[in-house]
C-alpha cells in the first residue's frame, strides 16, 4: 500500500468493522456470514478514512465519527455485492477473494447487499451519540447520496447508457456513481459538526472533485492494472461496453484529466482549511488520501 496512506486510521477502521454483528437470531447467521464474508475481505477502506481524516481536519474526535465511517463502508460493501451480480457486472473476483455471490449464490448475495444497507442505517442511528438533530441530517444526507439522486441513480445511468455525450455527460454519471458516497464520506460529518459557511462549500467541492478522481484513475486502472494489483478482473469496462474516461479521451488525456482533478482537489482542500480556524495542519491526512487516490497502483 502506498506509504504515504493514513495506514492508522485504515487500521481503526478494520478493528472496529471486526467488531459488528448483525445477526441476533439463530436462522439468519448464515446471512451475517455472507455479509461479513464481504465486509472483511481485504481493503482499502479509502470512504470511511476519509470520514475520519475529515473529522480530524475539522476538529472533532476520531472516535466521534466511527459509526458513521462504519455505515458508510456498509454501504459501499452492499454495493460491491450487487455491482459483482451477474444482471449486472458479472464478476467472479471482488478484493481478492470469490465475489460473495460465488461464495454463496446469487440469492444469498443479494440479501447480503440488502442487510448491509439497512445495518448501515440502524447503526448510524442507534451508535452515532452526536446531537439528534445532527445525526438525522448525516443520516438524510447519506440516504440522498446513495439513494436514485446519487450511487442508485448514477447505476442506472450506466447500465441503460443514458449519459449525455461528451465530457459533461461522462462527469455527471460517475459524480452519481461513484462520486456521491464518496462525497457523503465528507460532508456527513460535516453534518455532525454542524459546520456551516465558506468552509463547507470548499469541503464540498473537494469531497465531489475527489470522487470524479478517483473514477478517472480506476478506469486507468482496468486497462493498466493487473488482477493481482487490484483484486478484481481487469478490463471489466471494456467487457461491457461501458463508458469510460479512457475509452472516451485515450490513455494519456485520461492521465491529464487525473492530474487535472488532482489539482482542483487539493486547491478546494486549501481554501477549506483556510476559512477553518487554526494554520491547516490538520488537513495532513486528507492531502494524504488525495495524493493516494491520485497515485494508486489498485
Amino acid at each position: 500500500m502506498n506509504a504515504s496512506y493514513p495506514e492508522h486510521l485504515r487500521k481503526e477502521v478494520e478493528r472496529y468493522l471486526e467488531g459488528l454483528r448483525f445477526s441476533h437470531e439463530p436462522l439468519t447467521a448464515g446471512l451475517e456470514e455472507a455479509m461479513r464474508y464481504s465486509l472483511l475481505a481485504p481493503a482499502k477502506r479509502i470512504r470511511p478514512v476519509l470520514a475520519l481524516a475529515t473529522a480530524h481536519a475539522i476538529g472533532l474526535e476520531r472516535e466521534e465519527a466511527m459509526p458513521l465511517a462504519g455505515a458508510i463502508e456498509l454501504i459501499h460493501t452492499y454495493s460491491l455485492i450487487h455491482d459483482d451480480l451477474p444482471a449486472m457486472d458479472d464478476d467472479d473476483l471482488r478484493r481478492g477473494r470469490p465475489t460473495c455471490h460465488v461464495a454463496f449464490g446469487q440469492d444469498v448475495a443479494i440479501l447480503a447487499g440488502d442487510g448491509l444497507y439497512a445495518e448501515a442505517f440502524r447503526h448510524l442511528l442507534a451508535e452515532q451519540r452526536s446531537p439528534a438533530e445532527r445525526v438525522l441530517a448525516a443520516a438524510a444526507e447519506l440516504a440522498a447520496a446513495t439513494g436514485v439522486n446519487g450511487m442508485v441513480g448514477g447505476q442506472y445511468v450506466d447500465v441503460r447508457g443514458q449519459a449525455p455525450d461528451g465530457a459533461e455527460g461522462l462527469r455527471r454519471l460517475h459524480e452519481l456513481k461513484t462520486g456521491r458516497l464518496i462525497g457523503a464520506s465528507v460532508v456527513c460529518v460535516l453534518c455532525l459538526a454542524d459546520l456551516r459557511g465558506p468552509a463547507t462549500m470548499a469541503f464540498q467541492r473537494f469531497a465531489s472533485e475527489l470522487g470524479v478522481l478517483f473514477q478517472i484513475v480506476d478506469d486507468i486502472l482496468d486497462v493498466t492494472g493487473t488482477d493481482a494489483a487490484l483484486g478484481k478482473p481487469r478490463g471489466s469496462d471494456e467487457r461491457h461496453g461501458k463508458r469510460t474516461y479512457v475509452s472516451e479521451f485515450g490513455i494519456d488525456r485520461a492521465r491529464e484529466l487525473a492530474a487535472d482533478s488532482h489539482r482542483t482537489a487539493h486547491e478546494a482542500l486549501g481554501e477549506a482549511m483556510a476559512a477553518l480556524p487554526g494554520d491547516g495542519a490538520a488537513a495532513g491526512e486528507l492531502e494524504q488520501i488525495t495524493d493516494f487516490i491520485y497515485t494508486r497502483t489498485s
